[in-house]
């Protein structure tokens, strides 16, 4: 008898324990934190890879394009990818998503890309108009330019000032009249314009010297500069701050 309770004994101890199996793999949809063995059953959702940057930049105004996003099943065979770019608005500043899917018989997949649109260096540039309480002491163009400067963030106002002195005796009997005068150098940042300090020289009989800083506002058609400045001009003469708000057309 004792010879058999040591057999059965020593056969209970040799025999392997019975591993329970599934799914091992912790991408699976179907996986199974009890299995000790993987059986080759796992399934999995589709992989959704974007086409390009998970986030993009445009400026305001500018057209949209998405790069799409492709989808595979897990044995590799294509999986069709549905997209919606009606969030992104373009007209306005600020941050969008554009959200993709894919589904097959084992769920669906989902992936975004994040649009930011921004005040860029190419929303500055064009026809403005001018509305400002600077006088003539400051004597501002009504409707000046703005092109694009030499560097990344440069831009050139053109046609700066509109200038109209009386006659002077003697100094300037015939007056003087410049419906579109000086440059003005600048610097963007996104929102922010920077009028470094710089002198506009008149005919050789004054000089404007000016600074000035300002912001544009969120659909990129309007920005307020505060100037300081300082005019000898005959006639006109004065120093100060004043505010521009351009308006573009």
């Amino acid at each position: 008898m004792k010879k058999l309770l040591l057999l059965a004994l020593t056969a209970t101890l040799i025999l392997p324990a019975c591993k329970k199996k599934g799914c091992t793999d912790t991408q699976a949809t179907n996986y199974s934190s009890k299995a000790k063995k993987d059986d080759g059953s796992c399934t999995y959702k589709p992989i959704i890879t974007l086409n390009g940057s998970s986030t993009v930049t445009v400026n305001v105004g500018d057209t949209y394009t998405d790069a799409g996003a492709v989808a595979y099943n897990h044995d590799g065979s294509p999986v069709a990818v549905s997209s919606n770019t009606s969030a992104v608005n373009t007209s306005t500043t600020g941050s969008y998503t554009v959200t993709y899917s894919a589904t097959n018989q084992y769920g669906t997949t989902t992936a975004s890309r994040t649009v930011n649109v921004v005040i860029g260096q190419s929303n500055w540039e064009g026809s403005w108009t001018v509305a400002s309480d600077c006088g003539t002491s400051f004597p501002l163009n009504s409707a000046p330019t703005i092109t694009i400067g030499t560097g990344t963030n440069d831009i050139v106002i053109d046609g700066m000032f509109s200038i109209s002195i009386p006659p002077i005796p003697i100094l300037l009997p015939s007056g003087l009249n410049i419906a579109s005068g000086g440059t003005a150098n600048a610097t963007v940042s996104g929102i922010n314009i920077t009028v470094p300090n710089q002198s506009y020289d008149v005919a050789g009989i004054g000089t404007i010297t000016y600074s000035g800083t300002g912001t544009m506002n969120s659909t990129g058609d309007e920005f307020t500069v505060t100037y300081t400045y300082d005019n000898s001009l005959p006639g006109i003469g004065g120093s100060g701050t004043c505010t521009a708000t351009y308006t573009k057309q």
